[in-house]
């Protein structure tokens, strides 16, 4: 059973950093993409950045371009998404998921079958 877990969420003031975390287990295959995801309140999820077990192949989402990185610790199986010059805009609930059939990239969100429980990010003043 794949359990992933985030944390790192919490209040930044605009401009501010904050670095995101998501540990998981129970993934068998040697091929699979971890993914971050948003959700703000009223819109729909959107896939932010996605990176690949295979080569560390890695995309990103237009407005999160150039401030947020997504890398992998293979040994602690943990995947951080470290976002700078946060925005109000970059407000939401943050969902790290993992998807293992790999036929397109980046895979769409509906190939996504593991989810956590995700973590609230809000950018204030």
């Amino acid at each position: 059973q794949v359990q992933l877990v985030e944390s790192g969420g919490g209040l930044v003031q605009p401009g501010g950093s904050l670095r995101l975390s998501c540990a998981f287990s129970g993934i068998t295959m040697n091929y699979y993409t971890i993914a971050w995801f948003r959700q703000a309140p009223g819109k729909e999820r959107e896939g932010v950045s996605y990176i690949a077990s295979s080569d560390g192949s890695t995309y990103y989402t237009r407005s999160v371009k150039g401030r947020f990185t997504i890398s992998r610790d293979h040994v602690k199986n943990t995947v951080y998404l470290q976002m700078n010059n946060l925005k109000p805009e970059d407000t939401a609930v943050y969902y790290c998921a993992s998807e293992i059939i790999g036929a397109d990239w980046p895979p769409p969100t509906k190939h996504f079958n593991s989810w956590g429980q995700g973590t609230q990010v809000t950018v204030s003043s």
